[in-house]
């Protein structure tokens, strides 16, 4: 009988112990789960939107969004007119685009070669961002059409072209601006850009306030992107300088535009 008894207490301390055990191995296991960093994914979509004052004087409406949520889109209308958010893109001339704006190797307006279309940067080689999705990198690649662009994948990218603003430029930036044709660079007028950070941020930038363009660049460079800037274009301005977020509202002098970089969510 003690024998039966001895027996049955010391299975169920043995039961005890395992049990005890195996809890604490599934603890062990869920903490670590959740001390590990989790890898970064490719759907996150975060899109913020910020006014800011620079020392200089010059109000920026700054879109910061990632290039997965970036569209080139064909328009005619003003950028407040739209359904969609984003703000105004490249130069044109009478519906024509001067510049390029290509997705996945097919221009916004039109065919491949086709005047007007988005495949060139007429008349000029000119500064023109390029996300590469397969390569995970944004470069500047001054050209003068998209046949010309660099990518891994020609199925996979979007190329929109402007004029260089030579962030990495601090002495030659003005002299390369001048050489693409930037118009209008000494004036007061409403200005805009694309640029982008060392993290693959991208933000679209409009000022509403009058400014040359070195003081749109200073402002830039002072109030974008955390010090962690890398490079980016003017775009069109003056009073194509438009922008849609929100409540926010800025129609340039109510004309209407040709090109639009908007916001796929």
């Amino acid at each position: 009988m003690y024998v039966i008894r001895f027996l049955r207490k010391h299975t169920v301390l043995l039961l005890l112990y395992f049990l005890i055990t195996t809890l604490s191995f599934l603890g062990t296991l869920i903490w670590g789960l959740h001390d590990r960093p989790l890898p970064h994914s490719p759907l996150r979509t975060a899109t913020s939107y910020s006014i800011k004052p620079a020392s200089n004087g010059v109000l920026l409406h700054i879109i910061e969004t990632l290039p997965t949520n970036i569209g080139l889109k064909a328009i005619t209308a003003n950028v407040t007119e739209r359904p969609d958010n984003g703000i105004n893109g490249g130069f044109f001339w009478q519906g024509y685009l001067l510049s390029i704006a290509v997705m996945n190797d097919h221009p916004v307006k039109g065919q491949p070669g086709d005047y007007g279309s988005g495949w060139y940067n007429t008349d000029r080689k000119r500064g023109t961002l390029v996300w590469d999705e397969k390569a995970q990198t944004f470069t500047i690649q001054v050209v003068e059409n998209a046949s010309e662009l660099k990518v891994m994948d020609r199925s996979h990218y979007w190329a929109q072209g402007g004029v260089s603003m030579g962030l990495t430029n601090p002495y030659g930036w003005a002299d390369q601006a001048i050489s693409e044709e930037m118009p209008v660079i000494t004036e007061k007028r409403m200005r805009s850009g694309i640029v982008y950070d060392r993290l693959n941020n991208v933000y679209l930038v409009v000022a509403p306030t009058p400014c040359t363009g070195e003081e749109f660049r200073t402002a830039v460079q002072e109030q974008v992107g955390d010090n962690g800037l890398v490079d980016g274009l003017f775009l069109d301005g003056d009073g194509s300088s438009q922008l849609k977020v929100a409540n926010f509202l800025l129609p340039g002098d109510h004309r209407e535009v040709y090109q639009m970089i908007s916001l796929l969510r």
